[in-house]
């Protein structure tokens, strides 16, 4: 299996995984990416559309993928699509190409948001997690709770640390600017962080990232360490319990 990121938008990714004959797509929030790899290797075909949930700028490409390749839509089985779809949620599996997907529900970010997370053949995990873990972050709560999120962070983070995290935004270096104010001496996010900037000078991803990475340098899933806790209460003597430091450490990141 081949993974590829595509641009989208200013900041978006567009996972495409294939086997040279066959692809499936994630959360394609616009067509044109998609359709333009598709032209340039004709010899694959694009039958499968994940999708994480249901913000336009995951789900946007959608009718216009679907009418040029009738490929089939899948997607959180609580959250309305624009095109028809099969909902899955916590607990299902989905089978492509030999590969399975097993789905797990995540939200916080919305209420309904679920990833997927499947291990090819004689390679390492993929996780698509769409808008719910970013590099050095997570996503805004716009619609779960702290509790909710925190929760769903927690059951990522439990997944193997080779895992390939395959977000929808190129965010890292902003969340590691805010990371390294919240853990300042985290010598593995200041590593990380050195390498993150190396790529983006040379304008390439900074995903996928790896599991075990994200739980070293992510202060979203530190936020019981001593570390981080530290931080958050000398900002937020209110916040005296793992919930309350995780949503004062999101709302700090939202003003940062």
């Amino acid at each position: 299996m081949k993974l590829i990121a595509l641009p989208a938008f200013s900041d978006n990714y567009i996972w495409l995984l294939h086997n040279d004959h066959h692809a499936l797509v994630v959360d394609p929030g616009d067509s044109a990416p998609v359709l333009s790899w598709l032209a340039k290797n004709p010899s694959v075909a694009l039958d499968m559309i994940l999708v994480t949930h249901h913000h336009a700028d995951h789900t946007g490409g959608l009718p216009e993928l679907v009418a040029q390749t009738g490929a089939q839509v899948v997607g959180p089985a609580l959250e309305k699509m624009p095109v028809t779809a099969q909902g899955l949620q916590q607990g299902d599996t989905l089978e492509w190409q030999g590969l399975t997907l097993m789905v797990h529900d995540v939200p916080g970010h919305t209420l309904g948001h679920i990833a997927f997370w499947g291990q090819p053949a004689g390679q390492a995990p993929i996780l698509f997690c769409g808008d719910t873990l970013f590099s050095g972050g997570c996503g805004r709560l716009f619609e779960g709770s702290p509790e909710q999120m925190l929760d769903s962070l927690d059951r990522l983070a439990a997944l193997p640390g080779e895992t390939r995290i395959c977000c929808a935004h190129e965010y890292t270096l902003s969340n590691l600017r805010f990371a390294l104010v919240v853990d300042p001496d985290n010598l593995a996010l200041k590593s990380y962080a050195q390498t993150c900037v190396r790529l983006r000078e040379q304008n390439q991803a900074t995903l996928p990232a790896l599991m075990s990475t994200e739980r070293a340098i992510n202060p979203f899933l530190r936020s019981r360490s001593p570390a981080v806790t530290r931080t958050v209460q000398q900002r937020d003597a209110s916040a005296i319990d793992d919930v309350s430091r995780f949503a004062a450490l999101r709302n700090w990141k939202n003003e940062f």
